[in-house]
């Protein structure tokens, strides 16, 4: 069968390598020259299986207006006429109740174990190298009422099959040396000894690779004017560089995938939250710098190494379709990294990143079938599509061939959303 996977980032070449290896004939479309240039090139770097709690929490609407009026603050709104946010808003409030976040982390949590085990799986039998880093994520926090907080989410999450530890402050310097300037500072930490780290980039990278040896075409450079629906099926694609035709098409454009969608009838709940990413080259001999995967609850930052640099990343802004690096917020967090880790390198040679993370309102992604029996999708990812990616992949690829795919999917489709 020949597929045509819309969008060449960490979650669409995932895809695309489970669909080749599958025996399809692949097409991999995307208006960027490169692969992994969109939201996969400068993310956390996270594979946080064990922290998928969705934005959407009680809590979340207090903490919001508290935000208000902060340029600093982790959730940004830029409140303007914007009917689709409106209406995403409003999906994301009916989930901020106890009940739904529970089912959100369950469906979110179920998906990102899979996860894991597909991407660990992936790795020893195609023996990829990517800076990845096994030795879990430390989370810490400054303030005893937000871990208090956390506390019955670790429970839940522990219910569920995660292995998540809650630690004092000498075993949080224990696990992560580096952490001693602040010392002072915290008040306790929860680790997941399983979660791993490591860059998107250089995996989607790799992984394209792998994909082209098993037959996939990259089509780089190509922007997609339409979806091109006939008779109640999906015939192919219209581009720049004319018509794709094929028997299948999988939609894993990120944010852009509502764009594309809504011509077709589909409607999906994506709206984009650009987050971005400082990252600072380490010098000296990197005692300075963390070797395990971090995230600061205080300012809702996350830390990874990657091989000899160190990448923070973190804020959600909501601001359209806007991807450019706002400097303010992104010297922000430089001076947040620095303030934690003073010794890890030279704050001037510094790279800011800005991108569009697609967000559901319930913190899960779309995966799966459509109205149309041959357009399926895998988009909505969030901040977890590195974290998810390679079970994501493999579901599709499963459903698009006909085979059952491991774990159950039905509360992954887009019709959730009614």
């Amino acid at each position: 069968m020949k597929v045509i996977v819309l969008g060449a980032g960490v979650v669409g070449v995932a895809t695309a390598y489970y669909l080749a290896r599958a025996g399809h004939e692949v097409v991999v479309v995307d208006r960027r020259d490169g692969v992994g240039l969109e939201t996969s090139f400068a993310n956390g770097g996270q594979i946080s299986a064990n922290h998928t709690t969705p934005w959407a929490t009680p809590g979340t609407p207090r903490k919001a207006l508290r935000w208000l009026g902060r340029t600093d603050a982790p959730l940004l709104f830029h409140l303007r006429f914007d009917p689709a946010l409106f209406a995403w808003l409003a999906r994301f409030l009916a989930n901020c109740t106890n009940e739904r976040m529970r089912a959100n982390i369950r469906r979110a949590m179920r998906l990102a174990l899979y996860s894991r085990r597909e991407l660990i799986a992936l790795r020893e039998r195609e023996g990829l190298e990517y800076d990845q880093v096994s030795r879990g994520i430390l989370h810490v926090f400054r303030s005893q009422k937000d871990l208090d907080e956390a506390l019955p989410q670790v429970e839940l999450m522990n219910r569920m099959g995660c292995v998540r530890h809650v630690i004092d402050v000498d075993e949080c310097l224990g696990i992560e040396p580096a952490l001693s300037p602040v010392r002072d500072g915290l008040v306790g930490g929860i680790y997941s000894p399983d979660d791993e780290s490591g860059d998107a980039y250089k995996f989607t990278s790799a992984l394209a690779k792998l994909s082209e040896g098993l037959g996939a075409t990259f089509r780089l450079g190509t922007a997609v004017g339409a979806i091109v629906a006939e008779g109640g099926r999906i015939a192919g694609v219209q581009t720049g560089a004319g018509r794709i035709t094929a028997d299948a098409c999988v939609v894993a454009a990120g944010s852009y995938s509502p764009l594309l969608l809504k011509p077709v009838g589909v409607r999906l709940p994506v709206y984009p939250a650009k987050g971005y990413s400082v990252t600072i080259p380490i010098e000296g001999d990197g005692s300075g710098a963390p070797t395990v995967s971090l995230i600061d609850d205080e300012v809702k930052m996350v830390y990874s190494r990657l091989g000899n640099r160190l990448r923070a990343a973190g804020t959600a802004e909501f601001a359209g379709y806007d991807d450019g690096v706002d400097e303010p917020r992104a010297r922000f967090l430089l001076a947040k990294a620095m303030s934690l880790f003073p010794h890890c390198g030279d704050p001037a040679k510094a790279e800011f990143w800005a991108g569009l993370r697609p967000a559901t309102p319930d913190g899960s992604p779309v995966i799966g079938r459509t109205r149309y029996p041959n357009l399926f999708l895998n988009t909505g990812h969030g901040t977890l599509g590195w974290t998810m990616a390679c079970g994501s992949g493999r579901i599709v690829a499963d459903i698009v061939s006909g085979v059952e795919p491991e774990m159950a999917v039905d509360d992954l489709a887009i019709d959730r959303f009614g």
